[in-house]
């Protein structure tokens, strides 16, 4: 199954020297349930980290990190009505 899903996240400096640019990494996962469980991997070490779906995959989206906690719980308050 080809990636569908991406998710960019703050990567630790190697140096001690300051670098002008915060360096980032991207990685990317075949489903939306494996981009969240990285995604929370990267929060629970304080990292900021924005997600969303590589083109051309339908629909287009793009969680921003203000948005992450939000797109998190999706899904999972049916699944909490429910039990």
């Amino acid at each position: 199954m080809p990636p569908t899903w991406y998710v960019t996240f703050e990567s630790r400096p190697r140096s001690v020297l300051p670098k002008r640019r915060s360096p980032r990494e991207t990685r990317t996962f075949a489903t939306e349930g494996e981009a969240k469980s990285f995604v929370r991997s990267k929060l629970d070490e304080g990292l900021i980290v924005s997600a969303g779906t590589i083109n051309p995959h339908l629909p287009r989206r793009h969680i921003s990190s203000s948005h992450v906690p939000m797109w998190l719980i999706e899904g999972h308050e049916d699944s909490a009505d429910s039990s």
